[in-house]
């Protein structure tokens, strides 16, 4: 039987004395990220015991307001594209997008 390997996400949280994310820094050696800022996250994990999404969102205090709504349209389109691979379903991948163009167009965000 073959070996398997593993590989290693981690995530580092500053916090404030309230608790509050004051900074963020990401390693993930296998694709060459040593402590890399961030400012936002959405991690979402799937349990198949409890057939339900759980989910870790966090940002910083000093993440602004334009830049999480860029975020979240990243985050959208990037959802669009892994729905279209993950189901192969074309028309509601094409539904989400004219979601995600019509979130930017509200939010007149230039794709970048």
């Amino acid at each position: 039987m073959a070996k398997k390997e593993k590989s290693e996400i981690k995530i580092a949280i500053e916090l404030d004395e309230n608790r509050v994310p004051e900074s963020m820094a990401w390693t993930a050696r296998d694709g060459g990220v040593a402590n890399e800022e961030a400012k936002a996250m959405l991690l979402s994990l799937w349990d198949p015991n409890q057939k339900e999404t759980v989910r870790i969102d966090l940002w910083t205090k000093d993440m602004p307001v334009d830049e999480m709504q860029q975020f979240f349209h990243q985050v959208l389109v990037g959802m669009t594209e892994s729905f279209r691979r993950a189901t192969n379903d074309e028309k509601m991948a094409d539904t989400m997008k004219d979601f995600a163009d019509y979130f930017a167009e509200h939010l007149d965000l230039k794709e970048k």
